[in-house]
């Protein structure tokens, strides 16, 4: 059985690292220029090249975003970029703008090219004329049932990507001019500054009643018109493979470390699960738990069986959930001392008791008896962003484990 790519989203080092030691087949990611994620940290061109190097050092891919919608200014610095990506070995860039797209065939014709969901890609003619064009992949709009997607697939002899987890745009593929609306044009949503004006809190009044609120289901806190649940097709993997996609995109270049290593370790258990099981596959309950502790809003499955509809938005609220709060890091483990060292990321003290997730999904339960600063001092307590302690623990756990705590204000 062709099996599916796991494909995660990398906004800094730390989480391109985390993503692919977690269980990421490939990661996503941007430069500094020409991406859509402009506050998301994102790579230096050196950074862009220690990128590249590193995931392929794993045995993974890396595609890099080339996926604004530009203007000419945008043009005159794109020709060193493209070539530079494609020197560097980056395994494609994802582009949205036809403009971009012939350029790179210009220069680089060697260079994958995977279609952007910005360009809106909706059926099996607009797929294979950019196949026909010289794209080696479409990144299918989200708007997509799963029968249009094998449908395309079917018709278009292409692979697909298709978005599988996490926050969806309210406007058609992420077209939005809100963000432009709002700041009388100085933030582009299509350049890569959006600033979420779909989470804002709305109140709808007719201009001849000041003051009277209109009953479109509103409570005390206002109406969130434009806030949409979050995406989640972990129940669907077996359907997402009889619809021929070839990768499964997770949402989140903006997201936590944290966020990356949970939500990529249950898809890869999923993953790894379906396709050991075939027919016998099912979903484990921890896997469902282990998504509800991240950063999310309430899950939906979207358009993939058809329109969503009022269930599709979430009006109640506009901030996630997040059942538990990441607070270290593990750095190593001393053998002869029995002692994790762990770099901090939220206070926490002696006498507390906190969830390691490791690497593989295996989730341990830590009582914290005793702390050490880089020193050897004993402490009671880490309070300081990015501080080195070492913890007393009789067992080893993996670099890059995760230490949580569950959050005492989620029910």
């Amino acid at each position: 059985m062709r099996k599916m790519e796991l494909l995660a989203p990398a906004g800094n080092m730390e989480k391109l690292r985390m993503a692919l030691r977690y269980g990421a087949d490939a990661v996503y990611l941007a430069g500094q220029s020409f991406g859509l994620r402009a506050f998301g940290g994102n790579f230096s061109d050196g950074e862009l090249r220690e990128a590249v190097e590193f995931t392929h050092s794993q045995g993974k891919k890396v595609y890099i975003t080339v996926n604004i919608i530009p203007r000419n200014s945008d043009l005159e610095r794109l020709e060193p970029y493209i070539k530079y990506i494609r020197d560097i070995g980056a395994d494609a860039v994802i582009i949205s703008d036809l403009g971009i797209f012939s350029a790179v065939r210009e220069w680089c014709p060697d260079l994958n090219i995977h279609v952007s969901t910005q360009a809106s890609t909706s059926n099996w003619r607009t797929a294979r004329a950019w196949k026909n064009m010289g794209a080696s992949r479409v990144v299918l709009a989200r708007e997509l049932s799963l029968d249009e997607i094998q449908e395309i697939h079917d018709k278009a002899e292409m692979e697909t990507e298709v978005f599988i987890h996490g926050a969806m745009c309210i406007s058609w593929s992420g077209r939005c001019l809100l963000s432009n609306y709002f700041t009388e044009g100085q933030r582009d949503s299509n350049r890569g500054e959006c600033i979420q004006a779909c989470r804002f809190r709305y109140t709808v009044m007719e201009e001849s009643r000041p003051g009277q609120y209109w009953p479109i289901a509103e409570d005390e806190n206002g109406t969130y018109l434009f806030n949409s649940k979050d995406l989640c097709l972990l129940d669907y993997l077996p359907e997402l493979q009889h619809a021929g996609v070839s990768s499964l995109k997770i949402e989140g270049r903006m997201k936590s470390v944290y966020y990356a290593a949970a939500v990529v370790s249950v898809y890869r258990r999923a993953l790894d699960a379906f396709y050991a099981e075939g027919s016998c596959f099912h979903i484990r309950p921890e896997w469902r738990a282990e998504l509800e502790s991240v950063s999310h809003r309430p899950y939906t499955t979207g358009f993939a069986f058809g329109r969503p509809g009022g269930e599709g938005q979430e009006y109640s609220r506009s901030q996630p959930v997040q059942t538990y709060d990441f607070v270290a890091r593990v750095l190593s483990y001393d053998r002869n001392r029995h002692y994790l060292w762990v770099e901090q990321r939220n206070r926490f003290a002696v006498g507390e008791t906190l969830e390691c997730l490791c690497p593989d999904g295996t989730v341990y339960s830590l009582f914290i008896q005793e702390m050490k600063d880089q020193e050897g001092l004993f402490i009671t307590a880490a309070p300081h962003p990015l501080q080195h302690v070492a913890l007393r623990c009789e067992e080893e756990l993996p670099e890059d484990t995760i230490l949580r705590r569950k959050n005492s204000h989620v029910k």
